[in-house]
């Protein structure tokens, strides 16, 4: 199973969307498994079931700043090469995906996520946003998909 497929199963293990991708990278990007979750904890459902940017979209930012990120206070040349490369990701995911807001994923604006109570407890189409966006960071972090 590739790394993109993990994601997709911890996602029906019961992990958050932004859980699911963060988990699956965190060897890949030097965190520990434990702060991977504690960290994409906040961001399932498009940042707390508020169905904003998708989870998912947000792991995949954090995988890139935790990866290649600036540190420097006044690196406005880092800055700004990160956020091209943030703004070319969100383009690719929502050519793919039609939107790269929670809301429009699931098509139905002003209602909070579902809660996650049943045997996985979240909706299918939410699996295949964490599998298209743990292949996309891999891609962008030249990261082979095995």
């Amino acid at each position: 199973m590739g790394i993109s497929e993990t994601a997709k199963a911890h996602f029906f293990e019961g992990y958050s969307c932004a859980q699911s991708v963060l988990l699956t990278l965190a060897p890949h990007i030097g965190l520990s498994e434990q702060t991977a979750l504690l960290l994409a904890s906040p961001f399932g459902g498009g940042m707390g079931r508020m169905r904003q940017v998708c989870g998912t979209v947000s792991a995949m930012y954090m995988a890139l700043g935790l990866r290649e990120g600036y540190t420097g206070a006044t690196d406005a040349a880092g800055k700004e090469a990160l956020y091209q490369r943030v703004q070319r990701l969100a383009e690719e995911f929502q050519a793919e995906n039609g939107s790269i807001l929670c809301r429009d994923l699931l098509a139905s604006p002003g209602k909070p996520a579902p809660d996650s109570k049943t045997t996985s407890g979240h909706d299918p189409r939410c699996g295949e946003y964490v599998r298209r966006a743990t292949a996309l960071i891999l891609r962008e972090l030249e990261i082979p998909d095995e």
